[in-house]
């Protein structure tokens, strides 16, 4: 009797071949700082002794925060909080890598609950996800709620995010956010803002803006973006590690056209590595903004990174970084660099 077929080895994980679905309550229940940002706190900031404004805003941080903890717990939409001192929220705002991030959690982690924390992308599908009332409803009895990334990339989102902080604000929720752009900037070279700029003020005048200066950590004393591999070795790389992904560059592209942003999280699920072929830089403004989105969830989840084809600070050419999505752009190639180094 003839012994059985060996059964073939799994193989890579493909990112392609996966399509999550998100229920929305695991959208309500995952509004807490990505696993990147578990242990940090203001005691595990560094602040650069040449930038000033580091030390201040975790001290500017500290005090909202005692603030908060004092305060009077809300009821929800029908029993308001008494009037906040100053703004009911705090803005940090400075170029990326200089950590506030970081400093945002940290404000997470020190407060009492119920609280919430979720990048921009995460707040306003919530509310595709609950609807407007619902979402008031869900977040209005919480005591905070941090927003990280804060961008206006369409004249939609400025609209709804200002009418639902306002209404989060009114309710007595203290509100945190980091951007790389000041709140009365945001939407500058994206869309008309002078078109929106009643929104875009209501917007700024509910943040007191604390800014946080300094040059990148993630590339302080550190090299530029490795070389990147061989085919061969990516694919070496690949097959011999426990939870990898194998995907050619320009099919993961294709195939994020097909994921809404807000699920990006939920398609690293189970993966540990991230391996691409043929990396290729992107000439599409709608397709680099998807992989800034997915190289965001990446980086939360300190997902490694091997590549081959161009370098990874290569990835945005020079029309795009001309635009006005550019801090973005140059976010995700600093954090995509970082995850290489982690590859080794």
């Amino acid at each position: 009797m003839p012994a059985p077929a060996a059964h073939p080895a799994a193989g890579p994980l493909r990112l392609v071949e996966r399509e999550p679905r998100v229920p929305a309550d695991r959208l309500v229940a995952e509004l807490v700082p990505p696993p990147h940002f578990d242990a940090v706190r203001f005691e595990t900031y560094q602040p650069d002794p040449a930038q000033p404004s580091q030390a201040a805003a975790v001290a500017e941080l500290r005090s909202f925060a005692a603030a908060l903890a004092s305060g009077p717990v809300k009821r929800g939409l029908f029993r308001r909080a008494a009037a906040p001192q100053g703004r009911p929220g705090i803005y940090l705002d400075g170029g990326f890598g200089v950590g506030k991030t970081h400093l945002l959690a940290s404000l997470w982690h020190v407060v009492p609950g119920p609280k919430a924390f979720g990048t921009f992308v995460e707040v306003t599908n919530l509310v595709g996800a609950l609807g407007f009332n619902a979402t008031v409803d869900a977040l209005s009895g919480h005591k905070l709620l941090c927003i990280d990334e804060f961008e206006l990339d369409d004249p939609g989102d400025t609209v709804l995010v200002s009418t639902l902080l306002g209404r989060l604000a009114d309710a007595g929720v203290r509100l945190a956010a980091t951007s790389n752009t000041l709140p009365d900037a945001l939407g500058e070279g994206r869309f008309a803002a002078q078109d929106f700029l009643r929104e875009i003020q209501g917007l700024s005048s509910r943040f007191e803006v604390v800014r946080v200066d300094g040059e990148d950590y993630r590339h302080r004393g550190l090299p530029a973006a490795p070389e990147p591999a061989s085919d061969e070795e990516v694919e070496r790389r690949a097959a011999a590690a426990p939870g990898a992904s194998l995907d050619r560059f320009d099919d993961l592209l294709a195939h994020l056209a097909k994921v809404h942003p807000s699920r990006y999280g939920a398609l690293l699920d189970g993966v540990r590595s991230v391996h691409l072929l043929g990396v290729v830089p992107v000439p599409d403004q709608s397709a680099a903004l998807r992989l800034v989105a997915l190289a965001d969830r990446m980086y939360d989840r300190d997902v490694p990174v091997v590549t081959s084809g161009a370098p990874l600070d290569r990835l945005f050419p020079d029309e795009l970084l001309r635009g006005g999505y550019r801090k973005k752009y140059l976010r995700a190639v600093s954090r995509l660099v970082a995850l290489s180094r982690m590859a080794g």
